[in-house]
């Protein structure tokens, strides 16, 4: 096997290219490796483990979302809309990868993986966390602690009706989403 420098962008690349064909479960390390034309050592030097290219994946969609911040127009808008805004890039950039996504997520969701569940939870934490900071909302103390939480619950509720739903029209779960960020409380406290 012909031996060549490969980036880690082009390694998860091929991984999802692969996982879109045979499912992220059958998908092995050494599978990507052959399509690429590079010995597992190459794969190695990027990635430790299978659970890197999901967290790859998502910090791919993390940064779509911090680039969305930096689009003139979103300052100009309320910050429900601003955070509307910012998690539907996100989405987009998973999109192309959807049902994968999900068979990652569900990886992670196994029984026998603990210590990835747990890393879970922290991504989502991060994932939030990064959301609000792009949306700059400023809240301290209480005010932040609920506006996180009740954040945290629209987005995994978005997340799980993104999978749930790959036929809907993108007009659809913008509505969706628009709808989790607009009820209750959170609009309450998107409001201050």
């Amino acid at each position: 096997m012909k031996k060549t420098s490969i980036t880690a962008p082009k390694i998860l690349d091929a991984a999802l290219e692969l996982a879109d064909v045979c499912g992220w479960e059958r998908l092995h390390l050494f599978d990507v490796a052959e399509h690429l034309g590079v010995g597992l050592d190459s794969i190695a030097a990027h990635y430790r483990e299978k659970d890197q290219l999901v967290e790859a994946w998502f910090d791919r969609a993390d940064h779509a979302l911090l680039s969305r911040a930096t689009a003139a127009d979103l300052l100009t808008l309320d910050p429900a809309k601003r955070l509307e805004e910012l998690l539907i890039a996100w989405f987009d950039c998973l999109a192309g990868h959807r049902a994968v996504t999900g068979q990652m997520l569900l990886y992670k969701l196994e029984p026998g993986h603990v210590h990835l569940q747990l890393a879970g939870l922290l991504r989502v934490s991060r994932t939030v966390q990064w959301w609000r900071e792009a949306a700059q909302r400023g809240s301290i103390h209480l005010h932040r602690i609920a506006e996180e939480s009740l954040l945290s619950g629209a987005y995994l509720r978005c997340v799980l009706h993104w999978l749930r739903h790959p036929d809907e029209e993108p007009a659809e779960f913008r509505a969706y989403l628009r709808r989790q960020l607009r009820c209750g409380p959170l609009l309450v406290l998107l409001r201050r």
